[in-house]
C-alpha cells in the first residue's frame, strides 16, 4: 500500500496496516473504512486536508504538510499483524523515513505504529514507552507523538474520543511549527 499525502510533509502519520474493506479496496490509506472518518475529519479541521471525507483514491482529496504511511504494507490476518510481518515490512518504512527529510513529527497511531517507527529509526522501545498523548524527542529536529489508533473499536469504546484525537492533532501541529486552527483549539 503506497503512502499518501504531501511529498515534503512536516507531519508523518503512521498507521497500522491497510484495512481489508477500506484502504486495500480503495488504494489510499484510511479511505473507505471507519478509522478514516475521524482521521480525515480531524486533518480537515487542522487545515491539513482539502476535504473532511476520503471516499476514494480519485476523489480529489489532497493533504498539505502531512503524509500517511502504514507500518505494515498488506492486510494482516484479522487486522493484527504478526511480529514477523512488522519486521518484514519495516525496511520499507525505514526507507520512506530516510527520504522524508522535512518531517518534524511522527504521529504514531497505536503501539504497532509507535514500535515500527522506533525500529525503523534503530531506537530501542525501552527508552520510548507508548502512551496516548506522550511526546518523545527522537533527535534535535524530530519527535514522535503517540495516539491511540482511530479504529472503530477504540472510538466505539471511547478509549479514543474525537476531543482526545483533536488535542493530539493540535499538538502535532504545534510541534511541527504549523499554525493551530481555531477548530482544534480547546475551548
Amino acid at each position: 500500500m503506497p503512502s499518501f499525502g504531501a511529498p515534503e510533509p512536516r507531519i508523518l502519520i503512521v498507521g497500522l496496516a491497510p484495512g481489508m474493506h477500506g484502504a486495500n479496496r480503495t488504494g489510499r490509506p484510511f479511505t473507505g473504512d471507519h478509522a478514516g472518518v475521524l482521521l480525515y475529519q480531524t486533518l480537515y479541521q487542522a487545515g491539513l486536508a482539502s476535504r473532511a471525507l476520503s471516499a476514494s483514491a480519485d476523489d480529489g482529496l489532497t493533504l498539505s504538510n502531512a503524509r500517511i504511511v502504514n507500518a505494515v504494507k498488506c492486510v494482516p490476518p484479522e487486522n493484527k499483524p504478526l511480529p514477523q510481518e512488522i519486521r518484514c515490512c519495516n525496511p520499507y518504512l525505514a526507507a520512506e523515513l530516510r527520504q522524508l527529510s522535512t518531517v518534524r513529527v511522527y504521529l504514531a497511531l497505536g503501539r504497532v505504529a509507535h514500535d515500527a517507527v522506533l525500529m525503523a529509526r534503530g531506537l530501542t522501545r525501552g527508552r520510548y514507552l507508548f502512551a496516548h498523548g506522550r511526546e518523545h524527542v527522537l533527535d534535535g529536529a524530530q519527535c514522535m507523538l503517540d495516539s491511540y489508533h482511530c479504529s472503530r473499536y477504540n472510538t466505539s469504546t471511547r478509549r479514543l474520543t474525537p476531543a482526545m484525537f483533536t488535542a493530539v492533532m493540535a499538538r502535532a501541529c504545534e510541534l511541527a511549527g504549523l499554525a493551530v486552527p481555531a477548530a482544534l483549539q480547546a475551548p
